[in-house]
């Protein structure tokens, strides 16, 4: 009995130890990904168009990761989506040497990540929840009482 008691603790502790990396993995790309995007910034405000593509491209090698999916739900698959359209659109304008279609890209880059975070909160924070309070704390109006 104790074997099986240990073996399913080992279980248990290798699919946390599993999970916490991937969580820390996610930290990381999320880090690498707020540092391209203040370095593309830099390369806007500069319009150094070899930087911008530069920074578009790692930014892309980051979102293709399969690391980037945090939660598999359909918003965010459509905010993942409308950050590598942003990133597209964003080398595209670039190799044109268009300053005006990539800061305009870069906001569109911006708005996906604002977006998506805010998604990933309000799942996170649904999860957390209770989903229905006791049946003690209901309002007593619309519930019939038992007569004797």
């Amino acid at each position: 009995m104790r074997k099986w008691v240990l073996a399913i603790a080992i279980v248990v502790l290798a699919f946390a130890a599993d999970e916490v990396y991937a969580q820390m993995q996610l930290r990381q790309l999320m880090a690498d990904k707020l540092q391209a995007a203040q370095k593309l910034l830099e390369a806007i405000a500069t319009a150094d168009f070899k930087k911008i593509s530069e920074q578009a491209d790692k930014l892309s090698q980051i979102a293709n990761q399969a690391e980037w999916v945090a939660y598999k739900t359909k918003g965010y698959e459509l905010h993942s989506n409308e950050f590598r359209r942003a990133v597209e659109t964003i080398s595209r304008k670039a190799k044109d040497k268009n300053i005006d279609g990539v800061t305009l890209a870069y906001m569109d880059l911006t708005m996906s990540c604002v977006r998506c975070h805010q998604h990933v909160r309000e799942v996170r924070d649904a999860s957390r929840s209770v989903p229905f309070p006791p049946i003690a704390a209901a309002p007593r109006e619309g519930r019939r009482e038992l007569r004797p």
